[in-house]
């Protein structure tokens, strides 16, 4: 299956603060809200969300595409990319600016706070699906520019082309009438439970009714795993056990890796959502979205300590 990722492409400035954040705001006056956190350590890794799903993929054998508008400091990036597996082919250089980037605070309760620097992914409108050589089997619609993420989604009904919409971010931006409009029709709607939340609210529909628009709906739910309907029927989908737990960033990327890796080989609804569930934990047991890795076989070995999957998963070791 020939994936299209769009999304994100940026650098992770990730740092820690030894404390609870929530014991530092007061409530009463959050209108004059200032604060500054010293934290004892930083570190920058590649990430940006669309690369993020990519990385994980391509660790359990899969060839995505990115298409997405980078910075002139990319090239490292790119070099990194296409060594692990990723096809870089459509990703754009913008001459004169920098690379997105995101800059992360997260304390010892895994909160976070972050603020999120655009630079060359502002141009990812410039980018056209309906221009690609080769027509993909799915589009994932991830959090970039507000105008790409309206003009991608309204080229792949045009096309024909299945797509899954993943707004996280950007549902802030969005209005209820623009969600509304681009979940209808979406093969998928991926989304955290906070997010499906908000989502309800801006467009004023239910689960019930958003499983009107889009034919599968999937809310990770953290800690307490992650539940996926679609045909009137739901699947749960369990947490693997983390040896520990280190950061947090990108964990909902390598999920939707995992579950695109296996929705790729053609696997039902729930090995999907396992093989999403792994993917997520070894992320979470390593600093920044794309410091994890693994073997093919350790990945199944350990898939095969806490679910069972009929030897299914045999395809990814071919």
């Amino acid at each position: 299956m020939d994936i299209l990722l769009t999304g994100s492409v940026a650098y992770d400035y990730l740092m820690t603060f030894p404390g609870h954040f929530k014991e530092q705001i007061l409530p009463t006056r959050l209108e004059s809200i200032s604060l500054s956190f010293l934290v004892d350590s930083m570190s920058k890794q590649r990430g940006g969300i669309a690369p993020n799903i990519a990385y994980t993929m391509a660790l359990l054998g899969r060839k995505p595409r990115v298409m997405a508008t980078v910075g002139m400091d990319f090239e490292d990036y790119r070099e990194w990319l296409e060594a692990k597996g990723v096809d870089t082919s459509l990703m754009k250089v913008v001459t004169g600016l920098f690379t997105a980037s995101f800059f992360a605070t997260t304390d010892h309760a895994s909160a976070q706070i972050a603020s999120f620097y655009p630079g060359a992914m502002a141009h990812s409108a410039t980018q056209s699906i309906k221009e690609l050589d080769k027509k993909p089997d799915l589009v994932v619609v991830s959090p970039s520019a507000p105008d790409a993420m309206m003009k991608f989604p309204a080229e792949c009904r045009e096309l024909g082309i299945p797509y899954l919409y993943d707004p996280s971010q950007q549902i802030l931006r969005l209005e209820g009438n623009e969600l509304a409009r681009d979940m209808e029709g979406a093969e998928f709607l991926f989304c955290n439970d906070y997010e499906f939340g908000l989502i309800s609210k801006k467009t004023g529909w239910s689960l019930d009714q958003i499983l009107e628009h889009v034919k599968v709906l999937v809310i990770t739910r953290g800690k307490d795993g992650a539940d996926l309907y679609t045909d009137g029927i739901s699947v749960h989908i369990p947490t693997v056990p983390e040896d520990e737990i280190v950061d947090p960033t990108g964990v909902g990327d390598a999920f939707r890796g995992g579950f695109l890796s296996g929705y790729s080989h053609g696997f039902d609804w729930k090995l999907c959502g396992e093989i999403g569930s792994l993917a997520a934990v070894y992320c979470l047991e390593q600093k920044g979205p794309q410091s994890h890795a693994y073997t093919r076989e350790d990945f199944v070995n350990r898939f095969r300590k806490h679910f069972d999957d009929d030897k299914k998963l045999d395809t990814l070791l071919k």
